[in-house]
């Protein structure tokens, strides 16, 4: 996944919030907001090139606080799919909050 076709699909502004999704990040106190932020800014850290229907991605950033985003791209449509976003755990990951323990 190409970071480019991200921010194009986000300056178009086409994303597919799940359901699943937001009640998540409602759970986590994580906005709409960040989650674009993290999509534009962020860093990927994990690509899953073998998802289908599309391929998705993990991407890092930190602002207020460090966010994990998972989302895929129907580049076909400029659609980006919103899977989750959470704040990393140092249970999972290592201080960098990207490597995988």
């Amino acid at each position: 996944m190409y970071k480019e076709k991200i921010i194009e699909a986000l300056e178009i502004g086409t994303i597919e919030w799940r359901r699943d999704a937001l009640e998540r990040m409602l759970e986590r106190d994580i906005s709409r907001r960040e989650v674009k932020m993290t999509l534009r800014n962020g860093e990927i850290i994990e690509s899953y090139e073998t998802d289908v229907p599309f391929e998705s991605a993990l991407f890092f950033y930190i602002d207020s606080k460090p966010i994990h985003v998972v989302a895929s791209l129907d580049e076909a449509t400029k659609t980006i799919y919103s899977i989750t976003a959470y704040v990393p755990s140092i249970t999972h990951f290592y201080e960098d909050l990207k490597t995988r323990r």
